[in-house]
């Protein structure tokens, strides 16, 4: 399965404002940098996710962004559905009707049973779960649960 570059930035975005939670507003430059994703790209990329309600996007010399809700409860899974709502092993399985073979395609259960269990780890998978994680790696104090 490979992670496209949208739902890769968009997540470690997320992070990096759970990293700010409670902290006022974090400025793009600040999380490209601290990311390592091209800004004029993560401008797009927060325009959508303030749009889907993940943050809330504030313009000017305070502006910046925030975390929409608690990185708690925000898991993997939300993300990936809403930054590419198209990802999936298979085009037959988001459009069954498209194959002729779909109604005897032994592989068609196998990629489902993929695809569900693919979701059930994401959704088990917290933005906070993540900062906590990375805090950790960096040595940095972890977010309280």
């Amino acid at each position: 399965m490979k992670i496209p570059m949208k739902v890769d930035y968009g997540v470690r975005a997320l992070v990096e404002l759970a990293l700010h939670y409670g902290d006022g507003p974090v400025q793009t430059a600040m999380i490209a940098s601290k990311q390592g994703i091209p800004e004029a790209y993560l401008d797009q990329l927060m325009t959508s996710l303030n749009k889907f309600g993940f943050v809330h996007s504030r313009r000017g010399p305070q502006g910046g962004h925030s975390l929409a809700m608690d990185p708690k409860d925000i898991d993997l899974n939300m993300v990936m559905e809403q930054l590419d709502s198209a990802n999936s092993p298979l085009d037959c399985l988001i459009n069954p009707h498209d194959c002729v073979f779909s109604h005897t395609c032994a592989q068609q259960e196998v990629w489902k049973t993929v695809e569900a269990s693919i979701r059930d780890v994401l959704s088990n998978i917290t933005v906070a779960d993540l900062a906590n994680r990375q805090s950790s790696l960096a040595g940095q104090a972890a977010l309280p649960l």
